[in-house]
């Protein structure tokens, strides 16, 4: 690691947090600690999070083999524990956060990766990155592209995402497709320990938002889903119906979506 880089290692990171989460070696005892109070508070956490990078594996997989070889990805935390550019290394890959720490922490991580750039910017501003020099210097004309939204839908209020799709759509090619999970719980449930860990992201400066799925579906566009449709994350990554327990529903319906969306 650089010197010259203050990574705060007394604080919790929330990309560190993730890659704690996710089993990762990039954390220190603060982002350990953070993870694990996250982890009292709603116990699935762990489950949920290592099937959302499951997911975004497997994901990257079937647009890779669609031919896909350009990827965008938002709010990307490190680039640690098997991401896109380890899944397929032969795609040109960019890779965007908003937190200078994971930025440059991910810059390390990455070296000299001539196919892979990380930039800092904010996922819910994309003229501010779709317009950066880096974009045209790696993708070249290129706009027929794979954008990854994984983890990263509670983030966005409801006119933040609706924005940001229809930005993302404007600026892609046709055929372009977007690989995205929505956290979902039933409307007007909650718990005390759901209440507190939503407090938590609320002092990090990071306010934490459920939808419903039928919200996500109208949120979406005017992106489409293509054939494979919404579906659960258990569904898309072929594990047994019961491997989500009723526990693990946090006693508010918690359910994570999968989906595949293009631009026809």
């Amino acid at each position: 690691m650089s010197s010259q880089i203050d990574f705060q290692t007394h604080l919790p990171n929330p990309g560190r947090v993730y890659d704690y989460v996710l089993g990762g070696s990039h954390n220190f005892e603060a982002d350990r600690q953070a993870a694990e109070f996250m982890i009292s508070l709603v116990p699935s956490t762990r489950k949920w999070v290592r099937m959302l990078r499951a997911f975004l594996q497997e994901a990257v997989r079937l647009l890779a083999e669609e031919g896909f070889d350009c990827f965008l990805d938002l709010g990307s935390g490190l680039p640690t524990m098997e991401h896109i550019h380890s899944v397929v290394p032969h795609a040109r890959v960019i890779y965007i956060d908003i937190d200078p720490v994971v930025v440059a922490y991910g810059r390390e991580i990455l070296q000299d990766n001539p196919r892979v750039r990380y930039l800092q910017a904010d996922m819910k501003q994309p003229q501010t990155y779709l317009n950066a020099p880096e974009i045209r210097d790696l993708f070249g004309d290129q706009r027929r592209v794979a954008i990854g939204f994984s983890g990263v839908s509670p983030f966005f209020t409801a006119d933040e995402m609706r924005r940001v799709m229809h930005e993302l759509y404007e600026w892609a090619a046709p055929g372009s497709k977007m690989f995205a999970t929505f956290e979902t719980k039933e409307p007007g449930k909650m718990t005390p320990r759901l209440a507190q860990f939503l407090a938590m992201f609320e002092q990090m400066g990071q306010p934490f938002y459920f939808y419903t799925f039928e919200e996500c579906q109208e949120l979406v566009r005017p992106w489409q889903p293509d054939w494979r449709g919404f579906q659960p994350l258990v569904r898309w990554l072929n594990l047994p119906d019961d491997y989500i327990t009723e526990e693990d529903r946090e006693g508010v319906g918690i359910e994570f979506y999968g989906v595949i969306l293009e631009k026809r």
